[in-house]
């Protein structure tokens, strides 16, 4: 068994143009890594082919010791369910639920318990019985993220997580993010256009002119 939660190798994809090439990447259990470039340079494509949503052209990503384009749409499915988290820009909570609804639909399908520390951590404990439509854009962000962290994923992909949220509250959930991953010997693979929270990681990747550099 790899001691590495994600490797990817020779990784290649193109849409109508080539976006990048022969990418090579992986990260260990307890590792913070950021992914930054600029806008158009194919972060987020990237990050989709290693969190199991897009197959690259060329090839191979093993996720948690399991070659993923080989799997078939079952274990991808229950990958995604159990041991990823993915936490987007955008919140994408249910409408019309209270924050702990929405927080429980993700324990529910995982089988795991709601952790209150963790909402006391991203200080939302006292929103809970709150409508997503009462909460602000930082609240719900941190929702959307108790929400994630709550089915207690092996491996978090964040696509620019604080992108909508201010400094000091950007800097906490860096802090419960951090956290997490010493706590729960997991991994964390972080796209972003701050240069402060990609300071905080252990590693940081440029992506440019097609490939991926190390430089930190």
């Amino acid at each position: 068994m790899s001691h590495f939660l994600l490797e990817a190798s020779n990784v290649t994809h193109s849409f109508d143009y080539p976006l990048f090439m022969h990418i090579d990447f992986k990260i260990a259990p307890k590792e913070c890594v950021a992914i930054v470039g600029r806008s158009g340079s194919g972060k987020s494509t990237l990050l989709h082919i290693f969190s199991t949503f897009m197959q690259p052209n060329e090839g191979s990503v093993s996720l948690l010791d399991r070659d993923l384009y080989s799997l078939d749409d079952e274990a991808i499915e229950s990958l995604r369910r159990y041991d990823v988290g993915i936490i987007f820009q955008f919140h994408y909570l249910f409408k019309g639920m209270s924050a702990l609804e929405n927080i429980e639909v993700a324990t529910m399908l995982s089988g795991e318990k709601i952790d209150e520390q963790i909402l006391e951590k991203l200080q939302i404990a006292h929103l809970m019985k709150h409508k997503t439509s009462e909460l602000s854009g930082g609240e719900q962000q941190r929702v959307s993220i108790a929400r994630v962290l709550s089915k207690k994923p092996r491996i978090i992909f964040a696509d620019e997580p604080t992108g909508n949220l201010d400094k000091e509250t950007a800097a906490l959930v860096m802090d419960v993010l951090s956290d997490y991953i010493q706590t729960n010997n997991a991994a964390l693979v972080l796209v972003t256009h701050d240069e402060k929270m990609a300071e905080r990681c252990d590693k940081i990747y440029r992506l440019e002119e097609m490939m991926l550099k190390e430089i930190k």
